[in-house]
This record gives structure tokens, C-alpha cells and sequence, in this order.
């Protein structure tokens, strides 16, 4: 095994697809709270920038750990950007929520932020999570 070799390279999920309705759900969420008459109200400064930034590197994190190739990495974080982008357009359109430009920009680095934590062995934490899980369930 080679210094950038993982222990977990090439091994899967063992289960997926319970992994990714949990991810589809959350993402569902994340749609429905950007296109709600009624969002949660925060009376901090700039919070929102925060919930739109955190919403967007978890929702990166959680699908780059479920396809951690690189390729889908990369695929995921574009498509998720773009969602953030077409969801305040959207917003405008519905004319009851506001279109805010600061809103795509932090959720674009959030994406980022959520694609760089998972750039190297941070793509495993799931694996390694229900390898645990698993492990303590046999014992």
C-alpha cells in the first residue's frame, strides 16, 4: 500500500441506498426550505448566510461520501451549485421569497467547502462509519 493508498479503496457501502434516501431526504429539505413561503426566522445578522453555507457543505459531504470517485465528486459539487443557483432564482420568480445573490455565494462555497473536507480521506468517514456500526452490532 502507497503513502495516498487508503485502506478503504475500493470498498463499497453496504448499504447505499439507505445512505442516499437519507441523502435524497435531506436534499428534499433543502428544496422545500428555499422555496417556502415561510423559512425559519433567525433574528441574527447574516445568519441566514451561515444556514445557506452549512446547508450546502453538509449536503456536498454527505453525497461525496456516498460517490467518492472523483469524477462523481466533481459532477455532484456542479449540480449542487447549480441548484443553489436555480433555487433563489426560483424564489424570485415565486414572489414571495427574495432572490439574493450573497445567498448564491454561500451556498457555491459551502459546496466547496464541503467538496475540499472530502477531497482526501474525508470521503471514508461514512464507510468507516458503518463499518462501526456494524462491528459493534456483531459483538
Amino acid at each position: 500500500m502507497s503513502a495516498t493508498t487508503s485502506p478503504f479503496e475500493g470498498q463499497k457501502l453496504k448499504y447505499f441506498w439507505l445512505w442516499l434516501l437519507l441523502g435524497y431526504l435531506y436534499l428534499a429539505y433543502i428544496i422545500f426550505g428555499s422555496l417556502t413561503p415561510s423559512p425559519v426566522e433567525v433574528h441574527i445578522d447574516d445568519f441566514d448566510k451561515i444556514m445557506h453555507f452549512s446547508a450546502y457543505a453538509i449536503l456536498m459531504m454527505w453525497f461525496a461520501m456516498i460517490f467518492y470517485n472523483a469524477r462523481a465528486r466533481v459532477l455532484h459539487a456542479v449540480a449542487f451549485v447549480a441548484l443553489g443557483v436555480a433555487l433563489e432564482f426560483a424564489q424570485q420568480a415565486g414572489g414571495v421569497r427574495y432572490f439574493e445573490f450573497s445567498d448564491m455565494v454561500a451556498n457555491s462555497l459551502g459546496v466547496l467547502a464541503g467538496y475540499a473536507v472530502t477531497r482526501g480521506c474525508g470521503k471514508y468517514h461514512l464507510l468507516r462509519i458503518e463499518q462501526k456500526l456494524l462491528n459493534k452490532a456483531s459483538a
